[in-house]
């Protein structure tokens, strides 16, 4: 990725206790010019499975679309839910495929399958690393710092969601390129909810 096109957002994944969190902010830029403050960066692909990204808005949508038609084909296929694993391992795959021509994003693949949560981090050629929590794009230094103070085994769907929030958003009130507003998508065994968060702008 050039330098004066960062991988713009903040987008951060969790897995607590019960599930798994995935949040990003909205707004869409090219390097420095904003274009969007409805932009989506993350994205439901089963109620089992998400992603959320950082990086340009159009390679999100390509990866997201690729993904949930990847995903769909398995499971009529097999007649069972693609274990997360194997999702992401899928995906690192198709960016490998592309690495000629890669995708500028960053990607974090989580969901809950028979073996519980599970959260993978992507790069834009494929590495694919699981961990409990991650932060990516131009504001993920600051997001994983608060993350890292308070995160612990054994959160709580509640705790998980509010420590995204306050992540996410202290990233926005320091990183130029982030900002209106906060979605989420909390994926438990039992639900997959979406939820937006506006921002109160405040002087």
């Amino acid at each position: 990725m050039p330098e004066e096109f960062p991988l713009g957002a903040t987008t951060v994944g969790l897995v607590v206790k019960d599930g798994v969190i995935l949040a990003s902010e909205k707004r869409v830029t090219y390097g420095y010019a904003l274009l969007s403050k409805s932009g989506k960066k993350v994205f439901k692909i089963t109620d089992k499975l998400g992603i959320a990204c950082a990086g340009l808005i159009a390679d999100m949508q390509a990866i997201s679309r690729v993904l949930a038609a990847e995903v769909k084909l398995y499971e009529i296929e097999n007649g069972r839910i693609m274990p997360i694993k194997s999702a992401a391992k899928l995906l690192s795959v198709i960016l490998f495929n592309n690495r000629s021509m890669p995708y500028f994003a960053e990607t974090l693949v989580g969901g809950v399958d028979n073996e519980g949560p599970h959260l993978f981090v992507l790069d834009p050629l494929g590495s694919v690393i699981e961990d409990k929590y991650a932060a990516l794009g131009s504001g993920a230094r600051i997001a994983i710092g608060i993350i890292e103070s308070e995160y612990k085994d054994g959160l709580s769907l509640k705790e998980g969601e509010d420590l995204a929030i306050k992540a996410v958003k202290t990233a926005i009130g320091r990183d130029a390129i982030s900002g209106d507003g906060i979605d989420l998508l909390m994926i438990t065994d039992s639900q997959c909810l979406e939820r937006f968060i506006p921002l109160q702008i405040t002087f």
